[in-house]
């Protein structure tokens, strides 16, 4: 038989001489034991982690939590949905801007006007009672007083009145008598302005002759935002949409059907 011949390989060249690195040995203090940590079951305690979702919750967070979900699940009616369109963030900040001027007077200033009024009374002088300043008048009575008189130049409305039923009239009324209305957000910004903690809504109804142009402008933005859209507002409803899960059910249902029919054409 003959014998077979073996493989030939190239040869692959040696590896250089590489000079080692010394390796610098740490100092280890003897006094300092290295003690390793073991995580298991009854062992050492564990590492602090992030348990906010395991968290219960105080019941007014649970409940605004629910009712954010709700809103957004449930079909909201147009009347109720309307307070989710609220003023645009610069429209908004040139309202307040404007608001800020005609604020109502501090305790403070009326007792020093009151004051200065009971001391000229004591003088001898005549009685003349202070002219009314122009300010922001707010309160659902008042405004809606002022609406039905059409005194108010603009009314601004808070969109998180709770109960909504308070002001959720004053939109169809500001409509009907013709007057300008704007949603905003926030009711403790509007009570900031009239020197409250809250306020439902607020109404301007004069400035003085250089803010007059200012406030033209904000009337023109706000009526075709609000006033002229009545038609489509009223026809507008919220809410309907599904969770993540429910919506993953309800595709994997139509990617079903829609393979079915794929097979009958």
């Amino acid at each position: 038989m003959v014998a077979k011949k073996g493989k030939k390989g190239k040869k692959v060249a040696a590896a250089p001489l590489s000079v080692r690195k010394q390796e610098v040995k740490r100092v280890v203090n003897p006094l300092f034991e290295k003690r390793a940590r073991n995580f298991g079951i009854g062992q050492d305690i564990q590492p602090q982690r992030d348990l906010s979702r395991f968290v219960k919750w105080p019941k007014y967070i649970r409940l605004q939590r629910q009712k954010v979900v709700l809103q957004t699940r449930l079909k909201v009616p147009p009347a109720v949905n309307q307070f989710y369109s609220t003023l645009d963030r610069q429209t908004a900040t040139q309202l307040f801007k404007l608001m800020d001027k005609y604020r109502p007077e501090t305790k403070q200033a009326k007792k020093e006007r009151l004051r200065e009024r009971a001391a000229a009374r004591a003088e001898g002088k005549e009685d003349a009672p202070t002219k009314r300043s122009a300010v922001v008048r707010h309160g659902v009575n008042t405004i809606t007083t002022l609406i039905e008189k059409k005194k108010a130049q603009l009314v601004v409305i808070a969109n998180d009145v709770d109960p909504i039923e308070l002001v959720m009239f004053l939109p169809a009324l500001c409509r009907k008598m013709g007057v300008p209305y704007c949603i905003v957000k926030n009711k403790s910004r509007l009570g900031r302005v009239c020197r409250r903690k809250t306020t439902s809504c607020c109404a301007i109804t004069q400035v003085e002759s250089n803010d007059r142009s200012s406030l033209a402008k904000l009337v023109e933005s706000v009526k075709t935002n609000y006033n002229e859209r009545g038609e489509e507002i009223r026809r507008h409803w919220g809410g309907g949409s599904l969770g993540s899960k429910s919506a993953a059910k309800v595709a994997k249902v139509e990617k079903i059907k829609a393979k079915e029919m794929a097979k009958k054409v």
